[in-house]
């Protein structure tokens, strides 16, 4: 498993220096941790994403104040897929949205950059802010420049 993680990352690099901002998808917690430590200018899509075993009184959605703080420092962002939220059943769909709550807030305290993807700027500039999101990181989020 160390093997395959560290050939993902060492592609999560080329990627990087050809195109500018590639987009990775969030795997387990020890991967995104070392994806966000040792690359430049990446975009982790949806960390909170999978199978993730929330206890009775803590959320975990696949991001800490520590992996925010890791991705600020090295100009990495988080992005929120919109097309695959409105996809889900209501259940989980309820469950996603709370951990990309607790992510909006961590994001906000560590002032690491969130993109909301696959939807149009208006809406999701709404829907982040209905979210918590405060109005500077929600037209952060929706512009298309990163």
């Amino acid at each position: 498993m160390e093997e395959i993680d560290a050939k993902s990352i060492e592609d999560a690099k080329k990627k990087a220096k050809k195109k500018g901002f590639p987009l990775i998808k969030a795997k387990d917690d020890h991967f995104n941790r070392k994806l966000l430590e040792q690359c430049r200018n990446i975009i982790l899509l949806s960390p909170e994403a999978g199978n993730r075993k929330d206890s009775l009184r803590q959320i975990d959605s696949g991001l800490n104040h520590v992996l925010a703080k890791i991705a600020s420092k090295n100009k990495n962002s988080i992005a929120i897929d919109l097309k695959e939220l409105s996809s889900l059943e209501k259940h989980e769909k309820a469950s996603r949205i709370s951990k990309i709550i607790q992510n909006i807030k961590i994001c906000r305290k560590a002032k690491t950059r969130l993109i909301a993807l696959n939807t149009s700027d208006k809406k999701a500039f709404h829907f982040l802010i209905s979210l918590g999101a405060s109005t500077l990181q929600a037209r952060q989020a929706t512009t298309k420049s990163f």
